[in-house]
């Protein structure tokens, strides 16, 4: 980087000479020499999103598959809170991004412009570090700093806002090296043994996992944990990423409904967690507890987001003196389905047509019910799920994780009401030709919110109250809706029908829709 550098120039040569060479973007005026700048450092790619929920969708789903940040670029407060409902999601997942977010000149900002707003409120929003570089001096290592932050255990959404006369100055001392992240703490051994006496005190006990405990060695190491001492394995409900299938050690997910939950924590005198929090209600229910563990539960944390979850678990099979072999999930796929199409046949024929290493994203709500069961033994794959609950983002989850995770088949299962909040990734995945197949299952409702009218105990179940939920009326066509930006797609309303058009959508390279009309799970 020679010394005529901008601003910008410095900032995106940092980006990449720290690893974060995928950015999504939605610009504005205050961003533009950020977008002049890719044409200086061509190994930056640049992804235009339609909207800034998708930029910050999609830049969670990349971050999850690549295990590395994407940065995002947005367009000051308004395009921080546009992209605000995902960024939540994305640091519930704790994954690590690097927001850029442009701002007014420094010397522009006392004339209160129409887009002048309080940027620092709105990214207090999604919890994380955040800086705001007042000089052009000082972009490339606060650009440094962010990346680390990011990658710092167990991961984060770092945000950095760049006034616009930041990025046009000259930046003399160009591009800085990269950043070192924080290493992950180890668990003292003390900690580890004394867990290791807990297991063999003949109390039950109940072992949770989540986060980075989710992938393949840390599912085996959980475990041989509780093949070796007859404690309970449970993850939690929406695990960031799941790896999963044949050969891969199975592990029940705490279940959404809070009653349902309750069972299968009870009995529970010790519950030990591993890069999770403890279990609670997603919301509160008149009447009934918030924490989902049993009165009088002891509760203790092994290992959080500060430390390795993996070496943990290893360290305490080996302390238990666990074999190595465990038992892992038998290679079963599901029969064809056949007849009418409901959540039970679409969850069939995911299964029977799921690819070898396919990366499924999640974001079924009610009509998701059988999909955990039906792939748990196809081919080992990935699963992506809603981790903070702020609804729409499937199909930038599924953008950004096919960018993240090139040649292999994306496969989104997404709800239709949650699709329409961020419809606008079905443009970027056509524009990048990105093998994604997404199946929008179609029931015409806010399905879950007719269960939460019940489980609340509100009264109202009129017509009224009901038609809040109702996405008749006009229907929605998905179809037409994909093909308005350039994604074939298709309706299909029975098993054998949704069975072909996967077939041929999962082996078709580019994205591909199949509308797929299932009638609402009754509550």
């Amino acid at each position: 980087m020679t010394d005529t550098s901008n601003g910008a120039q410095a900032l995106i040569r940092t980006l990449v000479d720290s690893g974060v060479d995928v950015c999504f973007t939605n610009p504005g005026t205050s961003e533009m020499h950020f977008v002049a700048a890719l044409d200086d450092v061509p190994e930056m790619r640049g992804i235009l999103g339609l909207f800034e929920g998708v930029v910050t969708g999609a830049a969670d789903g990349y971050a999850r598959m690549a295990g590395r940040p994407a940065a995002t670029l947005l367009h000051l407060g308004p395009g921080l809170g546009n992209g605000l409902a995902n960024l939540h999601n994305a640091t519930r997942a704790r994954t690590p991004m690097v927001n850029i977010v442009g701002d007014h000149a420094t010397y522009h900002k006392q004339y209160d412009a129409p887009l002048e707003s309080d940027i620092d409120s709105i990214a207090a929003g999604a919890p994380g570090w955040f800086r705001r570089s007042m000089s052009p001096d000082t972009v490339a290592a606060d650009t440094a700093e962010a990346v680390a932050a990011a990658m710092s255990p167990p991961g984060q959404v770092a945000t950095l806002v760049l006034p616009a006369d930041t990025c046009w100055l000259p930046a003399p001392g160009g591009a800085v090296a990269p950043i070192a992240p924080t290493p992950a703490v180890e668990v003292d051994q003390v900690d580890i043994d004394a867990t290791a006496k807990l297991l063999r005190s003949g109390a039950n006990c109940t072992l949770m996992v989540g986060g980075r405990a989710m992938g393949e060695r840390g599912l085996r190491a959980a475990t041989r944990i509780v093949e070796a001492s007859g404690a309970k394995l449970l993850a939690e409900t929406f695990p960031a990423r799941h790896r999963r299938g044949a050969g891969v050690p199975a592990v029940e997910r705490t279940i959404y409904l809070a009653e349902f939950a309750q069972m299968q924590y009870a009995g529970t005198e010790q519950l030990i967690l591993v890069d999770t929090a403890a279990p609670v209600s997603f919301f509160a229910y008149p009447g009934k507890p918030s924490v989902l563990s049993p009165e009088g539960c002891e509760i203790s944390t092994l290992a959080d987001g500060a430390h390795d979850p993996v070496a943990t678990l290893e360290a305490l099979a080996d302390a238990l003196g666990a074999p190595a072999e465990v038992t892992v999930a038998e290679h079963t796929v599901p029969a064809r389905p056949t007849g009418a199409l409901d959540a039970m046949t679409m969850a069939a024929a995911v299964a029977a047509t799921l690819p070898d290493e396919a990366v499924v994203v999640d974001e079924g709500n009610t009509a998701g019910i059988g999909l955990g069961g039906a792939t748990q033994g196809c081919a080992p794959h990935d699963w992506l799920c809603l981790t903070g609950g702020a609804i729409g983002i499937g199909l930038p989850l599924a953008t950004g994780a096919a960018i993240g995770a090139p040649g292999r088949r994306v496969v989104n299962i997404q709800a239709d009401g949650s699709a329409m909040y961020t419809l606008q990734a079905l443009w970027t995945m056509a524009r990048e030709n990105l093998d994604i197949t997404v199946v929008v299952a179609d029931n015409g409702r806010y399905a879950v919110l007719d269960m939460e009218l019940d489980r609340v105990g509100a009264e109202a179940g009129g017509p009224i109250a009901r038609s809040m939920f109702d996405l008749s009326g006009p229907d929605i066509d998905f179809v037409a809706l994909a093909a308005g930006m350039g994604v074939e797609g298709v309706r299909v309303d029975t098993a054998e029908d949704l069975t072909t058009h996967l077939e041929r959508a999962n082996r078709t390279p580019g994205p591909q829709l199949i509308d797929a009309v299932i009638p609402p799970l009754q509550a």
